[in-house]
């Protein structure tokens, strides 16, 4: 059994591990401008984690084509001439027959259709019951030449190959700020990973272009329109961010999802998907001098294109408080959001560790909200620091009997003393430590390594993961204590009450307990098994029991809670077949 001395020794340690940690990249630019960071290293043998980070997200888009981003992390899914088709020229007939369709059935939307909507004729000029006889002709014109095309499409193929080669984790996500492809890989197969991803990039088929639409409505209407708060966290995000492009959602407004066309998806890709504006990042166990022939080889044969335009509009500074309140199906919750600095800014990293003092069930949120007063049955804090702009927020929902404005001001006790009162040394220097040694235990995965030198290079250069932790240890309280002032400020902060309907039921405590981002990730996790049939359930949690022990820390509650509701739903399913039910 370790002793308490001993346990201290190795704690600092892991700080000194920390403080020394670098991560040794080699960065690769190809003639056209592509940029790789290479990170080999054998502590996953045989294995590689790799991906290519495209420099644009929601914040690069306008009024008329929100969503398009998100979009296109669909559509590069879909194939080139070479994979997805079984019959390419067939196929680009048919794609462009559905442009020429819906072209007229934007005209006819466009114009006659809200026509009669601005004169209260119709309630929604994208509703098919509104329709036209002639709208509703080409509707069914354009269902007939997507079955078509369907009858030449291989599906999944791009995600088959990559299984039967051993890849895992195929996927793709959108922010604000950037889009990324990824995978993990056996070391054996980077060849192939070249091959499949510069063919998508050469010679992506926007196929299903017209169809994939329906799939990205639902995917809304699961994250946001069947969410307790979803619509209003939209509202309090439009609210927030009067300026920046940061107002409208990742996913996009539907009239948006509804209207873009291929003509708007070409010029969209020539201009944020050429190789200038590439980054790839493999991680693993590799060779530098044997890859980089192979990059060459594939990716060199992308065309540069002209720089993308760059992002001009500012964020206005806030001069009086906001504030939402609204009604929801769900636990009583407050948020209350103040606009701070981008990632990367000198002010960001002060304001991290602000949240960590906050957080975690030794944070100052845990033990007077949640075990003191007893006012929440959760409360976080966080700086979020994007691109262009960054805000940092509070969050919490209510416990008992207490009501959303008895966390509010219970928020400001907390504020108010990092404002009066230095942090303890004492205090400081655990907080900074758990924080680093959060950082470390994480970038040991090439996985999770991979993802953060992609998100700090979208968001301002890949070599901030290594300064993180200088830049965090340095943080004194002091500063602390002055970005609290500066920031955390009446007039700058937006509010948003979250108060429950009248006759709704009481959420489930268990989902209440976990983070904001952990209860959207369960939730998800959890739709697509709503009405699954009972072998996916069970396969679902087989998968999960095994692999709990080996996710991130941040990650396995949220799985916990996950396998907890399949067992259930399976006892639940199995009791009712018992009892003759339906």
């Amino acid at each position: 059994m370790r002793t308490p001395a001993s346990l201290l020794a190795a704690f600092l340690l892991l700080s000194g591990a920390v403080l020394a940690q670098q991560v040794q990249v080699e960065s690769f630019v190809l003639d056209n401008g592509m940029e790789f960071l290479l990170v080999p290293r054998d502590t996953q043998p045989h294995s590689i984690s790799a991906g290519w980070l495209a420099k644009v997200g929601s914040a690069n888009e306008r009024p008329g084509i929100t969503g398009i981003s998100h979009f296109f992390e669909h559509m590069m899914f879909k194939g080139t001439n070479t994979i997805g088709t079984k019959d390419a020229a067939r196929d680009a007939e048919l794609r462009a027959a559905q442009e020429e369709t819906w072209s007229r059935i934007l005209d006819l939307v466009w114009g006659e259709q809200y026509r009669r909507w601005r004169l209260g004729e119709i309630a929604d000029p994208w509703d098919q019951e509104c329709a036209s006889s002639e709208l509703q002709e080409l509707r069914r014109v354009l269902a007939e030449q997507t079955a078509a095309q369907r009858a030449v499409i291989e599906k999944d193929e791009f995600d088959r190959i990559y299984t039967a080669a051993g890849g895992t984790r195929l996927n793709a996500f959108t922010s604000e700020d950037m889009t990324f492809f990824f995978i993990g890989l056996p070391a054996n197969k980077f060849e192939l990973w070249a091959w499949m991803e510069s063919d998508r990039l050469l010679d992506s088929v926007f196929r299903e272009f017209y169809s994939e639409r329906d799939v990205v409505h639902e995917e809304r209407r699961l994250r946001t329109e069947s969410t307790p708060t979803g619509v209003f966290d939209e509202q309090f995000e439009a609210m927030f961010w009067m300026a920046s492009p940061y107002s409208w959602p990742v996913v996009g407004w539907p009239a948006d999802l509804n209207s873009y066309t291929l003509a708007d998806a070409r010029r969209y890709f020539a201009t944020y998907y050429c190789p200038n504006n590439l980054v790839g990042v493999i991680v693993g166990d590799f060779a530098p001098e044997q890859v980089k022939p192979v990059i060459a080889r594939y990716f060199g044969r992308l065309e540069r294109g002209a720089p993308p335009p760059p992002l001009v509009t500012l964020e206005m500074e806030q001069h009086a408080e906001q504030r939402l309140i609204a009604e929801v199906e769900a636990e009583p919750q407050v948020e209350v959001l103040y606009h701070t600095v981008p990632h990367g800014h000198a002010d960001g990293y002060a304001l991290e560790v602000l949240a960590s003092l906050l957080n975690g069930r030794t944070g100052r949120l845990h033990r007077a909200l949640v075990e003191g007063k007893q006012l929440a049955s959760r409360a976080r804090a966080g700086q979020n620091g994007r691109r262009c702009a960054g805000a940092f927020a509070f969050s919490a929902t209510t416990k008992g009997d207490a009501d959303p404005e008895e966390l509010e001001a219970a928020w400001y006790e907390e504020v108010k003393r990092l404002q009066d009162e230095p942090v303890g040394e004492r205090e400081l220097e655990k907080v900074k430590n758990n924080s680093l040694a959060d950082d470390y235990r994480q970038l040991r995965q090439n996985f999770f390594l991979m993802l953060q030198l992609a998100r700090n290079e979208a968001l301002g250069d890949w070599e901030q993961v290594n300064e993180r932790g200088p830049r965090i240890r340095a943080v004194t309280a002091e500063e602390v204590q002055r970005v609290a002032r500066k920031y955390l400020r009446q007039e700058n902060r937006s509010v948003a009450i979250y108060r429950r309907k009248a006759g709704a039921a009481p959420e489930d405590a268990r989902l209440a307990a976990l983070s904001e981002k952990q209860r959207d990730m369960a939730k998800k996790m959890l739709a697509p098994f709503a009405k699954a049939p009972r072998a996916e359930v069970e396969a679902a949690r087989d998968r999960l029991a095994e692999g709990i022990e080996q996710a991130p820390e941040q990650v396995r509650p949220v799985l916990e809670y996950v396998l907890e509701r399949l067992k259930e739903r399976l006892a639940t399913d199995g009791a009712k077949q018992e009892g003759g039910g339906s």
